[in-house]
């Protein structure tokens, strides 16, 4: 799987990649990360790449000029912008917009079976609407809320879809029982040890005894009872 995504402030990503899963999963060419900075892409000498909105309003939009210059850079698209034919198979471009479709498990399933990803980050008020209208194949929003920008959705998409690739994860079995692996499942809570905490003497936090019994029947049905399910999503 490989993604790229399309920022302004490209260094942001830096220390999210560089921990964790997503660090091991690169390191073993599992996945494949580039970040692009679209003022790469700019026509003028100030690497300027919004502008005013038309019919007026407060904040700046980023332009259609320098997406396209980069998906043209990608081989995303051609000069007329039509996708190349190699970007037409197992390829998937998408805006991170607060209009878009939300995202959810099963939006991670679905993407997760792409080769390759590109995601573009919008700034400041939005982007222009072309980008959306003639060059993406969809909009993409993580909840209903308004961030300073994709960047953040952009890590959350490539987050949930990479733990879906085999070998990321070292225990498979961690997808398949986990929240949302099933439409509107919620996971059962989990404990560790110590099996009683006390902040101070006066209070003890215990671990439910069944999950201490060592009855697996007894625990299975513990487990399906705290476990839940709240329908589609």
């Amino acid at each position: 799987m490989q993604f790229d995504i399309i920022t302004i402030f490209p260094k942001m990503f830096d220390s999210y990649f560089s921990e964790g899963v997503l660090s091991r999963a690169l390191k073993k060419n599992q996945i494949k990360i580039n970040v692009h900075d679209l003022r790469k892409y700019s026509n003028n000498r100030h690497n300027k790449v919004d502008d005013t909105p038309f019919g007026g309003g407060v904040g700046m939009i980023i332009k259609v000029e320098p997406v396209y210059r980069a998906l043209l850079d990608l081989k995303i698209i051609k000069k007329d912008g039509t996708r190349t034919q190699k970007s037409q198979k197992n390829t998937k471009v998408f805006l991170m917009s607060a209009k878009g479709e939300q995202y959810n498990q099963k939006s991670a399933r679905e993407l997760a079976d792409l080769k390759r990803i590109i995601l573009i980050c919008g700034r400041y008020e939005g982007v222009d609407e072309r980008v959306a209208k003639y060059l993406v194949d969809g909009e993409i929003s993580v909840g209903e809320y308004i961030l300073t920008g994709g960047e953040i959705p952009a890590m959350i998409v490539i987050d949930s879809v990479s733990r879906l690739i085999g070998g990321v994860l070292g225990n498979e079995e961690s997808i398949v029982n986990e929240s949302f692996a099933q439409s509107g499942y919620i996971e059962h809570p989990y404990y560790t040890r110590p099996d009683i905490f006390s902040p101070n003497k006066n209070i003890k936090w215990e671990v439910p005894e069944v999950l201490q019994s060592g009855n697996h029947q007894k625990i299975k049905k513990w487990k399906e009872k705290y476990s839940k399910n709240t329908g589609d999503l």
